[in-house]
């Protein structure tokens, strides 16, 4: 009989309760004890202040990690995009679940002839801002805050043609409207659409209990995308995105680098053997830095103040 109760630290929305209660029936089905904690983070209680002005990488994770560290909750739950490339020392990334949709989506007003002459949207993301300007350079692109929720509600209240979510999260929850488009062409966040969970690296318990939830390839394909993001050093804020796709036995992936008003882009599509993958996503970063990357990385961390 299993007896250790895993206290499973989450935010309060309502995406990352649901991500939450998703790794709880999981682990009961194991046969696992499980209470579900909740806390508020800075991320969700300052709303009107970009992100990227708030100077904090991992804004989302930092209360959970905190609360973890303290000994008050044994795991925590986030949608992996969210999560800093590089862990707080004593943490360790114990499971990836299988990956859900990977896409954006605009979430419009069922008109969609603004995408033809000018037009308003709202996204709080530096990565969909520059994309969507990149191929909307008419467009103005609106700061846009909070959970999927908020945004929503956001959306609705103000005259903007459209906002862009990711689509997993609105599927999620069971939100995601009628009237939206695939933005097929718009390059993910590294790890877009996956779930992720973190343990004490001490707490051997837990750890094994969380093995048994991971799904390999959306380990390794999430695991490319966030070594790419952590050799363009861009923090969970610079305007990038990456995706990596097994087909066969091969990995596909993208990777983009944009100037924040998406007028510069850097971009590479390159596969490797789904057994060699370890040092694929720093190579597809090196060939970017050194194609001209490096320049527009050293103006972007002036931009951004990210050291």
């Amino acid at each position: 009989m299993i007896e250790k109760k895993i206290r499973i630290g989450t935010r309060d929305s309502e995406l990352a309760l649901w991500q939450a209660h998703t790794v709880q029936n999981k682990l009961h089905e194991l046969g696992y004890k499980t209470e579900i904690i909740a806390v508020k983070s800075t991320g969700d209680i300052i709303l009107d202040k970009p992100l990227y002005e708030l100077g904090i990488t991992g804004i989302f994770t930092k209360t959970l990690d905190i609360a973890m560290l303290k000994g008050d909750v044994d795991i925590a739950v986030h949608s992996m995009k969210d999560v800093p490339t590089t862990l707080p020392i004593g943490i360790v990334q114990a499971a990836v679940l299988e990956r859900a949709n990977t896409l954006d989506i605009l979430v419009h007003k069922g008109n969609l002839d603004f995408l033809n002459s000018e037009g308003t949207i709202a996204s709080g993301s530096l990565r969909r801002k520059a994309q969507w300007l990149h191929k909307y350079p008419t467009h103005q692109v609106e700061d846009l805050r909070g959970n999927v929720n908020t945004r929503m509600q956001k959306l609705k209240d103000n005259n903007w043609n459209g906002a862009i979510f990711a689509a997993a999260g609105l599927e999620r929850i069971n939100l995601k409207p009628d009237t939206f488009l695939n933005l097929d062409w718009m390059i993910p966040a590294p790890a877009q659409g996956a779930m992720v969970v973190v343990a004490m690296e001490n707490d051997e318990f837990t750890k094994e209990a969380l093995a048994k939830l991971n799904h390999k390839e959306s380990e390794i394909c999430t695991f490319i995308e966030r070594q790419f993001l952590r050799t363009l050093e861009g923090g969970c804020t610079a305007p990038i995105g990456a995706l990596a796709v097994k087909k066969g036995k091969q990995i596909e992936f993208q990777g983009v680098l944009f100037s924040l008003d998406g007028k510069e882009k850097y971009s590479i599509e390159k596969s490797c053997n789904f057994d060699s993958y370890l040092n694929f996503g720093q190579e597809c970063a090196k060939e970017i830095l050194e194609n001209g990357g490096k320049s527009l990385m050293d103006k972007l961390r002036a931009e951004l103040k990210v050291k």
